[in-house]
């Protein structure tokens, strides 16, 4: 379960995305591209996913500020075969490219029974569970995955050569199964929030220092690398959605890519966005109650020692998302006074929670 012990404020999310949305429109994005991008990152901070939350208005603002991301653009279908496209994105905010190649995906498949988008030089695009909910909405499986800036050693290595590459799996149905993973042990932006609020240690098994060494010390992890995840098979997990997001795009791969940090060079992330119409193996309702078989027999299982019981994938977040919703979502000080300071350069209200 979540918890928001270590918060300083509490702030609704009706009012946290508008400011979220206020902020992204003073930098010049039109009004529907900024209130997407406040959406897509208020919705990860409900499911307590706060590292892919307003957190990244921190690399947003200032990524949208030096031109790194055109935040007018729509990007543009580069060619579609059947039930495959691919996209380009064409240095846009990330949300906006997901969203269209999320949207094509799903006609495809209630056309084809499957619909596969691949989009190169994107941006990021927040969690991607968002968009892989987004496709099952629409009533159908929905798988999201892309690469990121090169900032973890592959296996047995010490240079960066991939990113945490996440894949994110949703069922359709509400509170069935939803699988959220980077394919390192953490995602970096954990790493680089616990900086942020001052944490001077993190976890055991979430990054090597420079030299490839296991560390705990968090300013050690951020000149080092995340940790890939179960070792071997976190590296091989990563190259595999390397391959569906970027050769299988014709975008740029590894490190070739750039990122929101990195000076003088476009971030150039590629995308893959599957989309599965359950219908054309069987009634959703069927699907729907072979889910919940399948979730009762896990969650059925007894609770090993110092465990209360067994959880699915998705059950934190949907528990967080229902406390947060209630009582608001918790937001560093440290974090506010980051964003307070982006509201009073841009000319933009704080909320009163802020204060």
């Amino acid at each position: 379960m979540h918890t928001d012990r270590n918060s300083d404020f509490l702030i609704g999310a009706d009012a946290l995305h508008a400011f979220t949305r206020r902020l992204i429109e003073a930098t010049g994005a039109p009004p529907d591209n900024a209130d997407l991008v406040a959406r897509t990152l208020v919705a990860s901070n409900l499911r307590g996913v706060d590292s892919h939350g307003v957190h990244l208005l921190t690399l947003y603002v200032e990524a949208l500020e030096r031109g790194k991301i055109d935040p007018h653009a729509q990007g543009r279908v580069i060619s579609e075969c059947g039930a495959a496209m691919v996209y380009d994105g064409q240095h846009g905010l990330g949300q906006v490219v997901a969203r269209n190649c999320c949207d094509h995906a799903i006609r495809l498949a209630k056309s084809y029974g499957l619909g596969l988008v691949t989009a190169r030089e994107s941006n990021h695009f927040g969690a991607a569970a968002y968009w892989a909910q987004r496709i099952a909405s629409a009533g159908l499986i929905g798988i999201a995955m892309c690469n990121a800036t090169p900032l973890v050693a592959p296996w047995q290595g010490r240079e960066r050569r991939l990113g945490t590459n996440p894949i994110a799996v949703a069922m359709p149905g509400p509170n069935t199964w939803q699988l959220d993973m980077a394919t390192t042990t953490v995602a970096l932006n954990r790493i680089w929030k616990a900086s942020m609020v001052g944490q001077s240690t993190i976890p055991v098994g979430w990054a090597m220092d420079k030299n490839g060494a296991p560390t705990t010390d968090t300013q050690a992890a951020l000149e080092g690398f995340a940790m890939p995840l179960g070792g071997y098979k976190g590296t091989g997990l990563a190259i595999m959605v390397e391959i569906l997001s970027a050769i299988l795009s014709g975008g740029a791969m590894a490190t070739e890519l750039g990122g929101l940090r990195v000076e003088g060079k476009l971030m150039r992330v590629g995308h893959c966005f599957l989309a599965i119409d359950v219908s054309r193996f069987m009634p959703l309702d069927e699907f729907s109650d072979r889910m919940q078989r399948l979730r009762d027999i896990i969650k059925s299982t007894a609770p090993a020692q110092g465990f209360d019981e067994v959880l699915m994938a998705g059950d934190p977040e949907w528990r967080a998302e229902a406390q947060r919703s209630q009582h608001g979502i918790p937001i560093p000080r440290e974090l506010v006074a980051v964003l307070v300071g982006f509201a009073d350069k841009l000319g933009v209200d704080a909320p009163p929670e802020f204060s």
